[in-house]
């Protein structure tokens, strides 16, 4: 079992950054990958960016150059750096992880990230 805990969410205003955090419970070295999805009201959650246990990285094509996902092994956390935020970035942000022996996907209880026009 994987627990994660999502923080650096918050009210921001156009233009500005923010930089998430997601701790693991457990040596992120362990977990084949590790990602950011979003969910804004009404609609379905998406895709923001992945990073795998080797530090290959994806990215939603519309957020690619704004925002850099990153991983620091040795705290067990990944980072999410987010600039010049818009306000249609303003949704709820989850950190997953995923392993594959055995096949496992967990979820953080999500992280608000508002930003204001």
């Amino acid at each position: 079992q994987v627990q994660l805990v999502e923080s650096g969410g918050g009210l921001v205003q156009a233009g500005g950054s923010l930089r998430l955090s997601c701790v693991a419970s457990t040596r992120i070295s362990r977990i084949n990958g590790m990602g950011w999805y979003r969910q804004a009201p009404g609609k379905q959650r998406e895709l923001v960016a992945v990073i795998t246990s080797s530090g290959a990285t994806t990215y939603a094509d519309p957020l690619r150059g704004r925002f850099t996902i990153s991983r620091d092994n040795a705290k067990n956390t990944v980072y999410l750096q987010m600039n010049s935020l818009k306000p249609e970035d303003t949704a709820v942000y989850y950190c997953n992880a995923w392993t594959i022996f055995p096949p496992q996907s967990y979820w953080g209880q999500g992280t608000q990230v508002t930003v204001s026009s």
